[in-house]
């Protein structure tokens, strides 16, 4: 029956349209493949292939048995990369990537307590716009990710949702002295003024978060701080960094025709397919520990 060597040549087949090139890949001469093939259909008294001069497709049989063909080669990824964990001692090392406008979060607070149950704790925090975030989880570079929720999620994708984070228009005093004092402020202002953004076109933007045709981006989190604090444009930022009322130069701005917030629920990803370590795992339940005896973020 299917056993992981037969499902494994038979999507090579599938995914290559022929023997001779399934041989190829797999370093195996195609006589080989070919009587592994009709050992497989001999056991399932089924017909996979059709024999052809020049390539292999699947029959109707061999159609209907590919999906879950190539879930079984999923779920044998899984185990052997469990295996090979269970073999390996536990790295006492945590790798997060953190959207900039979630720098505020509470990710730190379960921290302390992570570095005393692992001493020798090695600790990796990078700070990247969201899609790049994503792609290190997606590459192995990190462990977690904590991003803003995403329009669609990806089959690798294992993820809590931690709460909310809420996020104002912002500009300084200098840029808000500079408009029509006698007008009320509204949304239009924004369309017709500088935004500052965070990030890049290349990583992409929420479009919740983008108003103005005239825009500057800005790579980091802090360094959209500094050109909205130079009177250089308004942003969208969360509330919780911003100054208390009445003091220092960033203000949240009140329009006369909306409210100014965007909630975005925030999540942490890990990959489906990599086993996470015993730090990550502990590291989850402290935050999970956390969203209990404090309000959401």
């Amino acid at each position: 029956m299917f056993s992981s060597e037969a499902v494994r040549v038979f999507l090579t087949v599938v995914d290559h349209g022929s023997f001779s090139a399934a041989a190829r890949a797999l370093g195996r001469m195609p006589s080989a493949v070919s009587m592994a093939v009709a050992q497989l259909e001999a056991e399932l008294d089924l017909q996979l292939f059709e024999r052809q001069p020049r390539s292999t497709p699947l029959t109707p049989a061999g159609r209907a048995l590919l999906p879950q063909a190539r879930l079984a080669a999923s779920h044998l990824q899984r185990l052997a990369a469990q295996a090979l964990a269970l073999h390996e001692a536990p790295q006492p090392r945590l790798s997060l990537a953190i959207a900039p406008e979630l720098v505020g979060a509470r990710w730190h607070a379960p921290l302390a307590a992570l570095a005393q149950a692992f001493p020798p704790l090695e600790l990796d925090v990078r700070v990247l716009p969201q899609a790049e975030a994503m792609a290190l989880l997606r590459e192995g570079e990190v462990q977690l990710a904590l991003v803003f929720e995403r329009h669609a999620l990806e089959a690798w994708e294992g993820f809590e949702e931690l709460g909310c984070e809420v996020l104002v228009a912002a500009a300084s005093r200098s840029w808000l002295a500079g408009l029509d004092g006698s007008a009320p402020l509204r949304s239009e202002t924004l369309q017709e003024t500088r935004q500052i953004l965070v990030g890049s076109k290349a990583g992409g933007h929420d479009p919740r978060l983008v108003h103005s045709a005239n825009r500057w981006e800005a790579g980091s989190h802090m360094a959209a701080v500094r050109l909205v604090e130079a009177g250089l444009g308004w942003a969208f930022l969360p509330r919780s960094m911003l100054p208390p009322a009445g003091q220092g130069e960033l203000v949240e701005l009140a329009f006369d025709n909306m409210s100014n917030q965007v909630s975005l629920w925030v999540d942490v990803v890990w990959h489906r397919e990599r086993p996470l370590s015993s730090v990550a795992q502990r590291y989850l339940a402290l935050l999970r520990e956390g969203l209990r005896s404090e309000p959401p973020l």
